[in-house]
């Protein structure tokens, strides 16, 4: 076979498994979400094998399923708990009184307007107030939070599916570690069986390492947010539904934040405007703003570094470029998975690249 048959014969192969990859998403991301769960959930099985009692030794199947368990434990807790502060949340948003939030912002929007068309002729057209109201009345309508409970809902009913899916795959990959490895051995040439293997150990010594440092940064962002937002008056309830989502954006990288902030001053604002004055308001988000500010600074002077970087043993400027170039070619999913799948591709580049001085030179650390 000569050169050109092969390259189209390889083209054609790839372009094949790719569509098959694209037409099966749904059961390639469950093998996915299982292979990330069985990562982190493997220092527990390791733990639990380690326990004898007498000459009886614990079986792999049964630290498996303990794993398991443990794991949807956590999640029913996690739902449990906060489940029922969010809906509180979403229905103080749908009594807002929006008349009273723009009467209360009315003067400080003129006088923004009367500025603003000093240097922008063009800007007397605008009408912040209307666009204000027309604008929160869409995010805080009774209609819209139940459009959200409604694909919710829907959302539900897809979940038990992907659930059992989910918890039968990570069950057989946390029992036999290797049949994940043995499934990526099938797409490569036996020949390069050594290699891959030593790819994928290191990949997962790397991954493990990144998602339970991911899940932590997450806890701790979301303690000392409902903390400094207590000390500030905010309600306990209130201030762990906003450190919640503060957490879980926070797993964007540098987008997450700034979004969370302004969530965090967005609901607190909107589900007090009856109660404080516009003095205080401004008071309450300065002191918002701070919080969110220290936390971001603890956060990426102590967390972050930890994670991204000696996680995956690359450049805090490496990481901050890899995250610009996912984003801007993926956007928020390309920011998300960038650590990650850049990970993977610098193993892989270090196993069957590494005659390339870039390559050396980004892989030196792994």
């Amino acid at each position: 076979m000569n050169k050109l048959a092969r390259y189209i014969l390889i083209v054609a192969v790839a372009s094949i498994v790719v569509f098959l990859l694209w037409y099966f998403k749904s059961i390639v991301a469950y093998i996915l979400i299982s292979a990330v769960l069985s990562i982190i959930g493997k220092p527990m099985v390791n733990l639990l094998m380690k326990i004898k009692i007498g000459k009886f030794k614990v079986p792999k199947w049964l630290c498996a399923g303990t794993t398991l368990i443990l794991i949807w434990l956590l999640v029913v807790i996690f739902f449990k708990t906060f489940v029922p502060l969010v809906v509180n949340e979403a229905n103080k948003l749908a009594n807002v009184n929006v008349t009273s939030l723009v009467n209360e912002l009315s003067p400080t929007l003129s006088s923004f307007e009367d500025g603003l068309s000093k240097y922008l002729p063009e800007a007397k057209e605008l009408n912040l107030e209307q666009s204000l109201t027309d604008q929160v009345k869409s995010a805080v309508s009774i209609g819209s939070i139940s459009s959200i409970f409604s694909r919710f809902t829907e959302f539900i009913g897809n979940v038990f599916i992907a659930a059992f899916s989910i918890s039968f795959i990570t069950f057989f990959f946390l029992k036999d570690e290797s049949l994940f490895f043995e499934g990526v051995l099938l797409i490569f040439p036996s020949r390069y069986e050594h290699n891959v293997n030593r790819a994928l150990d290191a990949i997962t010594k790397l991954l493990m390492r990144y998602f339970i440092g991911i899940v932590t940064e997450s806890i701790l962002i979301m303690i000392l947010l409902t903390i400094g937002l207590r000390i500030i008056g905010v309600p306990i309830g209130q201030g762990l539904v906003i450190g919640l989502i503060a957490g879980i954006l926070n797993v964007v990288p540098y987008i997450g934040p700034l979004v969370g902030t302004f969530v965090g001053i967005f609901l607190t604002v909107t589900t007090n405007i009856d109660v404080l004055s516009m003095a205080q308001i401004s008071h309450l988000i300065i002191y918002i703003a701070i919080v969110f500010g220290v936390v971001h600074l603890i956060d990426n002077i102590v967390f972050q570094p930890l994670i991204y970087s000696n996680s995956v043993n690359a450049h805090p400027l490496e990481i901050f470029l890899v995250i610009l170039i996912a984003g801007s070619i993926a956007g928020i999913m390309g920011m998300l998975l960038a650590i990650p799948t850049y990970t993977v591709l610098r193993v892989f580049a270090k196993e069957f690249f590494n005659n390339f001085r870039v390559v050396q030179k980004l892989t030196e650390n792994i």
